[in-house]
């Protein structure tokens, strides 16, 4: 069996997603335990217990959900159709979030109020790739002193000039979320890994301060050290906080199960009108609070740490060793009830 770096994967002929690979231990691991392992980072400016971001989807990122996360040591992006985001303006009012998204159309006075309170902006679009995007960013880093996160992208060959833009972060990922159509309906978009690892690369070799942010096709704390192993800065999680109470709408009961609504950012119900959709609406199982997730995705996250002789997530990052798996071999490794 070849072990694979992560330059002979980015070489790898096809396109990869997170079933694709795993990660191999090849060394003696010196971590006795996994409550060793750090998983703290510093993400524009913020420091992280864990690099976690929730998605500004308006069925996983509101009010709640985001004071929830800033207190567990993550970061939650407001969803920019979240009615507390008025509360939040308010210049009474003491926010306790770190980031709210805007619009195209987001007017700078409100951008204004949300920089007075010191929070990260995310430009919230699903193809960074575009002309009236940079152009916001552009104007948001001249009017103000702010860090601003963009996306999406699924290919590093544009990451030059959404820098130069002034964006700070950019979340990498088109088509991959689990309630996302766009690859269905465009015919857009290329596997995670792949994806991640092209503009990754791409930074290193133009040598690019853009933190890369892992966004979409994350269903397990192993995909996240799959992804922080390939070079990510942080993940975004959409489907993995869903469900949860802190998310916004209401809990349902059907056929003797909690339940609550999950759906993409492009689906009819947020669009609320007949135009191209790019999302799906679904139920998710309920799942308690949001705080029982974070910890088993720190658990799991510190264990696959431990494996991998990491004791903090920079050493995470320098991993090169890999493979590629069969289906079988996906196949196996799952639990078999």
């Amino acid at each position: 069996m070849k072990v694979y770096s992560k330059s002979e994967l980015n070489e790898y002929p096809q396109s990869l997603t997170y079933d694709d690979i795993s990660l191999i231990p090849t060394e003696i691991s010196r971590i006795k335990s996994r409550i060793e392992a750090d998983t703290s980072v510093n993400f524009l400016g913020i420091k992280l217990r864990l690099p976690v971001i929730s998605s500004p989807m308006d069925t996983v990122t509101g009010i709640e959900m985001a004071q929830t996360l800033s207190r567990l040591g993550c970061l939650g992006i407001l969803n920019r159709f979240d009615s507390s985001l008025n509360t939040i303006l308010d210049k009474k009012s003491k926010s306790n979030i770190k980031s709210a998204s805007v619009s195209l159309n987001t007017t700078f006075d409100i951008i204004e109020k949300l920089v007075e309170k010191k929070l990260i902006i995310c430009i919230d679009t699903a193809n960074a790739n575009n002309k009236e995007v940079l152009k916001k960013c552009e104007l948001i880093k001249k009017k103000f002193d702010t860090k601003i996160i963009i996306g999406n992208i699924a290919h590093g060959d544009t990451l030059q000039d959404l820098e130069n833009a002034g964006a700070d972060a950019v979340r990498v990922g088109i088509g991959s979320g689990s309630v996302c159509t766009t690859s269905i309906q465009t015919g857009i978009g290329i596997g995670q890994v792949s994806s991640l690892l092209n503009v990754y690369f791409y930074r290193k070799n133009k040598n690019l301060k853009i933190k890369i942010i892992a966004d979409g096709g994350i269903k397990s704390p192993g995909d996240i050290a799959k992804a922080i192993a390939l070079g990510a800065d942080a993940v975004m999680l959409g489907r993995m906080l869903s469900g949860t109470k802190e998310t916004p709408g209401e809990v349902i009961k059907y056929k003797g199960q909690l339940w609550k609504k999950y759906r993409g950012s492009a689906s009819f119900g947020v669009k609320m009108k007949n135009e191209f959709i790019e999302g799906e609406e679904t139920m998710v199982a309920y799942k308690g609070t949001v705080e029982n997730v974070i910890n088993a995705i720190s658990d799991g996250l510190r264990s696959s740490m431990s494996y991998m002789n990491c004791l903090n997530i920079n050493e995470l990052k320098k991993v090169e060793t890999f493979a590629v798996l069969s289906n079988s071999s996906y196949l196996e490794r799952l639990p078999k009830i």
